[in-house]
């Protein structure tokens, strides 16, 4: 969601500041801002809307100069989108400003507290409290009273905040939401993430929960809440700089569609040996697998549909009984967890606020916890018993495609892992799987080969305004993510249904014209769902069919044909899923939506 970049150096600040959020806008924005330290005193520009909005207020105004500085692009929590709620924000006499990603919770609280002190509140922001807080707290230690307001307010934080009484350092908090400080020569950073700063340096340290970094010209040093020194480690980030850049594609999503080969091969590759998935991250034993009742697994969005296709995977192969939760719900639930618990978490970004409180619930009645994540060291791959990294590279596009391709091709190693390690498998078996795997970036590649066909059929029914998608089995499971791609960039109407249910009500909403995405790439219900084809083409439907390439059969019943090449049944989803990402892609292209910034929506969302 919303982004933070700051800046201290010997450059000016914000060309610096405007660059940082140009790159941070794939995480969804509803206004943008800047605050910069000149001349004892911090200008703060800000506005509703596209960042470019604030590029052209700043062009007006060219008294915004200054070598230390912070931005940052909101999303809409408290308080409309508008120029006002818009961050920085600065307390009543302007000695501190600040940015803030995440939720105080309780804000209603100290707002009125502070109101019936004499304060005056300008936004309709929870933000606008630490600000206040802050100035009403100021001794002249400004360390003193950052650990002083950190005791008073709950929820999730990463702060920027300059005083303009201290013009040599930016300060740096962060408590379940991320923040990283970047480390530059006679310069440093702080960011929201890494694609922000990656074109400044690629050393950085990654702040923990209730970390306070205190970053000068020429150095950074980080406290803990007892002002206890932590010596922090340096991280090197290896990214190819290219992976934030759109590299010739008119959007990211469509590059990260045709990178899925390359990042299914990064995360598959290292972990095959001599014909054996070999996960030596993970510490579970086999007597650690024998001790389980069940496998719960926790996420949200396409995580959450990559955990679908896991419960039918871990069920049918490893043997084990699987519930799967959207972890908003999961707490909330009274779960049944216990040390006899494995706990699945699925996160593209791994700081995911509502994926992370699961964790930590779940850890608490006593599970133990294994993640899927991309960003190594992010907070839910840090308190994890156990993690396994996708290596899908950043994602700069909102609508995730390669992180949900290698959050897949990880189930898969997991499962084929926790199989050979029980003996639910046979050799054979294991052998024929270990194959499939071995080709898929290949057959991932060749199903995305051809894009000619999607746009031709995009372009019949972009102007549709209901579309439905239906399945049995993985197929079901992958309708989820197919819909969910749909609706999310293209804004049309999508909703997905298990096949067989169609009958049980959802059959009253076809008529004649309607469109009828059915999946039919699980061979063992393709019978089965071929009636269901027929059951909505007496309707009145037109038919989008998804199959395999050796079911031609399938043409006489359905008005369009998208056609996979073919592989065992756990594995169809990497490839079936490809022409959905693609025909939602060019679908929005033709209403000519903001494809990689999808309105209301955040690339990681970390609040609850």
């Amino acid at each position: 969601m919303c982004g933070i970049v700051g800046y201290i150096g010997g450059n000016q600040a914000t060309p610096i500041l405007l660059n940082g959020l140009e790159k941070l806008e794939y995480r969804g924005y509803d206004s943008a801002g800047v605050a910069v330290y000149h001349n004892n005193a911090v200008n703060v520009v800000k506005s509703k809307g596209r960042l470019k909005n604030l590029c052209d207020l700043l062009e007006q105004d060219q008294s915004v100069t200054g070598t230390l500085g912070i931005g940052h692009t909101r999303w809409a929590t408290h308080g409309e989108p508008s120029d006002i709620n818009s961050h920085p924000h600065s307390s009543e006499h302007g000695t501190f400003v600040v940015v803030h990603n995440g939720i105080i919770e309780n804000y209603l609280y100290l707002r009125d507290y502070l109101i019936g002190e004499g304060k005056h509140f300008t936004s309709e922001t929870d933000t606008e409290v630490i600000a206040q807080l802050l100035e009403y707290y100021y001794n002249g230690n400004i360390l003193d009273t950052i650990i002083k307001i950190l005791s008073k307010i709950t929820g999730a934080y990463a702060l920027g905040i300059i005083c303009k009484d201290n013009p040599d350092t930016l300060y740096a908090i962060r408590k379940d939401s991320p923040l990283i400080v970047g480390l530059g020569k006679n310069e440093n950073f702080i960011a929201s993430d890494i694609p922000a700063i990656i074109d400044k340096t690629r050393n950085i340290y990654r702040l923990n929960d209730n970390e306070i970094a205190l970053i000068k010209r020429d150095g950074v040093a980080v406290y803990n809440t007892a002002k206890e020194i932590i010596t922090k480690n340096k991280v090197y980030i290896d990214w190819d700089i290219t992976a934030a850049e759109k590299d010739g594609y008119k959007h990211f999503m469509l590059k990260e569609i045709m990178e899925q080969p390359k990042a299914v091969h990064n995360t598959i590759s290292p972990r095959l040996i001599n014909g054996q998935v070999v996960l030596d991250e993970l510490k579970l034993s086999e007597q650690d697998l024998k001790k389980l009742n069940k496998i719960v697994i926790v996420a949200c969005g396409s995580a959450y549909h990559v955990g679908v296709v896991a419960k039918y995977a871990i069920e049918k192969v490893v043997r084990i009984p699987v519930e799967i939760d959207i972890a908003s719900e999961f707490r909330y639930r009274d779960p049944i967890i216990d040390e006899h618990v494995l706990v699945l978490v699925i996160s593209q970004s791994g700081e995911t606020a509502d994926t992370l409180a699961a964790l930590r619930e779940s850890k608490k009645l006593g599970a133990r916890v294994l993640s899927i994540v991309n960003v190594v060291g992010s907070s839910i791959a840090n308190e994890s018993d156990d993690v396994l990294y996708t290596w899908a590279g950043p994602e700069i596009s909102v609508a995730t495609t390669k992180a949900y391709s290698t959050q897949l091709s990880m189930v898969y190693m997991l499962v084929l892992y926790m199989a050979d390690m029980l003996g639910t498998i046979s050799k054979q078996e294991y052998q024929t799987y270990i194959t499939d795997l071995e080709k898929l970036p290949v057959l991932i590649e060749k199903t995305i080969s051809d894009t000619k066909s999607i746009q031709a059929v995009a372009s019949k029914y972009f102007q549709y305004e209901n579309i439905f998608f239906i399945g049995r089995n993985i197929d079901y499971a992958l309708s989820l993510e197919g819909s969910l791609k749909l609706k999310e960039i293209s804004y049309i109407h999508s909703e997905a249904y298990a096949a067989g249910e169609l009958k049980h009500g959802s059959i009253s909403l076809i008529e004649d014209g309607t469109l009828v995405v059915a999946l039919a790439t699980y061979e063992a219900l393709f019978d089965k769902m071929m009636s269901n084809i027929k059951e909505v083409k007496a309707r009145g439907a037109t038919v989008l069919s998804l199959t395999t390439e050796d079911k031609i059969m399938i043409e006489s019943e359905t008005d369009e044909i998208f056609y996979i090449p073919k592989i065992n049944s756990m594995m169809l989803p990497s490839l079936a899923v490809l022409p959905l990402q693609l025909f939602a892609y060019y679908i929005a292209n033709h209403r000519d939506c903001d494809i990689d910034k999808p309105r209301n929506l955040a690339k990681s969302v970390t609040v609850e």
